[in-house]
């Protein structure tokens, strides 16, 4: 993908991200769902309001997590728990890939967050 529709979908990407955990009223702009592994799930509460903010705030990209500049994956360690959390692209039925990533007409996002070791 050109260097342009990279930084359109990491814009995107990050908006998304932005909404994790955070209660709203009406549609986003960047529609998709959210989704937490059962290794999330069974965390103590504490533990995952922690991971869903680092989730949310995750900045660290770098060649080696974010080859095409999209911000759609990161890693990261919390409380001793190594976090994985991940972006794919469907179709607006969630049945294919996106025609056009770049499009939130054409998109749904979704965004799992998971242990590593269930990856």
């Amino acid at each position: 993908m050109s260097n342009d529709t990279s930084k359109i979908i990491a814009e995107h990407n990050d908006r998304f991200r932005s909404y994790l955990g955070v209660p709203h009223f009406g549609e986003f702009e960047i529609k998709g769902k959210h989704l937490v592994t059962q290794g999330i799930h069974n965390l103590s509460p504490e533990d995952q309001i922690m991971i869903i903010a680092g989730v949310r705030n995750f900045k660290d990209f770098n060649q080696d997590n974010d080859p095409y500049g999209e911000h759609d994956f990161g890693k990261f360690s919390d409380n001793g728990h190594d976090i994985m959390w991940k972006i794919d692209y469907y179709d607006t039925q969630y049945e294919y890939g996106s025609p056009d990533p770049s499009d939130p007409a054409k998109t749904r996002r979704v965004l799992t967050v998971m242990l590593a070791h269930e990856y």
